[in-house]
């Protein structure tokens, strides 16, 4: 028999997610960097399957907390998105995203931005449930 603590961190480790892309012009600004808003979509995809494969079942995103950018990433870049979830409540969880980028020709990767993402698991009828199974129930 398994504490909830040692379930969270069980799972916390299973569902750490890391995808890679690379950073092509169609999804740049006029700067010729990554448009803000491709990487947001990368971050609540990336925290998305995160949280998914922690809890294994229906969630929707609450909220966004806090995105930082920390600097621009060029493109001819490759990105790596890590998701890992930070915080478990009853029926929310928190999952942060770092994305570091590194240049496709030199070695070397620079952590670029940090998002954190708030879910809520919900039900048939859309309203909270349990993220882990309360009293063995599945």
């Amino acid at each position: 028999m398994t504490t909830r603590e040692e379930e969270i961190q069980r799972r916390i480790e299973l569902s750490v997610t890391s995808i890679s892309k690379a950073v092509f012009p169609p999804t740049t600004n006029h700067h010729g960097t990554l448009f803000g808003g491709t990487a947001l979509a990368w971050l609540d995809e990336v925290s998305f399957i995160t949280a998914t494969r922690f809890c294994r079942k229906a969630l929707v995103t609450v909220s966004s907390d806090r995105i930082d950018f920390k600097h621009p990433i060029p493109a001819g870049s490759i990105v790596d998105l890590v998701g890992r979830v930070v915080k478990v409540g009853n029926s929310s969880l928190k999952v942060q995203v770092d994305v570091y980028v590194e240049s496709m020709y030199s070695d070397g990767r620079e952590h670029a931005i940090t998002g954190v993402f708030s879910f809520v698991a919900v039900g048939e009828d859309n309203r909270p449930v349990a993220v882990l199974p309360v009293n063995g129930d599945e």
